[in-house]
């Protein structure tokens, strides 16, 4: 197992170093999080002994029992990527070295008030909707006319004194459509560049693309990819 993560995360990182040289940027331009909801906990250390630190989790309870299995992993940096409910709030803003899905103005003042209580300013994404999928969470960004909306909630967030907001986050539709998918990067990027301009900030996280797309995705400018299936395989379990 460890020597097939070992060669699968050496992959990744090739066509991440080639996809961020055709978008004029260099490999570390691009952090990689490796995805390891349902995987067990011996899966991350193989992935950590092979070299890697980014690790992200989508359920609360999930990531915790592998945060106190693995605490002799002192680098380990963990991101919650997948949505907060609000009653789990108080267990994300200590235990998550990064947030990609705020998704509402409710969660981000949740992780204020308990990032605070945690004497620390916890690194935030916005998760936005930028393929118009109702299925999709986070701020309406594929028409622009919601865009004017949603500066008024991102400015609030914005504010708060325990949360930096780092830049944006957006999911892809299941779609084999290079087209499709390119539209969707592009949209985040440029609702991004957007809000830069309206709120005089910088954004510089964009953090998009999972294991059937994340090539284009950095092609698009992403800065962070989310990747679990090309380096662990098929999930073990879906442990809750």
């Amino acid at each position: 197992m460890e020597q097939q993560i070992d060669a699968n995360l050496r992959l990744v990182k090739e066509r991440i170093h080639e996809a961020a040289t055709r978008s004029g940027r260099g490999a570390d331009a691009v952090v990689l999080v490796a995805i390891t909801k349902g995987q067990p906990a011996l899966t991350v250390r193989a992935a950590y002994q092979a070299g890697q630190r980014d690790f992200g989790e989508n359920r609360v309870a999930e990531a915790r029992e592998k945060q106190v299995e693995l605490t002799e992993l002192s680098e380990i940096r963990w991101h919650m990527v997948g949505n907060i409910q609000s009653r789990k709030a108080k267990d994300v803003a200590p235990h998550f070295f990064m947030v990609h899905s705020i998704d509402r103005v409710k969660i981000a003042q949740r992780l204020d008030r308990f990032a605070a209580d945690s004497g620390r300013i916890l690194p935030v994404l916005l998760e936005c909707n930028t393929s118009g999928e109702a299925s999709k969470t986070g701020w309406p960004a594929w028409q622009k006319y919601d865009w004017l909306v949603t500066v008024e909630d991102i400015q609030m967030i914005r504010d708060y004194k325990n949360l930096d907001v780092r830049g944006l986050m957006t999911m892809a539709p299941w779609t084999a459509d290079p087209a499709v998918l390119r539209s969707t990067f592009q949209g985040l990027r440029t609702f991004r560049d957007f809000l830069e301009e309206k709120l005089l900030t910088d954004l510089p996280e964009l953090s998009m693309g999972m294991t059937d797309d994340y090539e284009i995705a950095i092609e698009e400018g992403a800065t962070i990819v989310r990747v679990g299936r090309a380096i662990f395989g098929p999930r073990h379990t879906d442990a809750r």
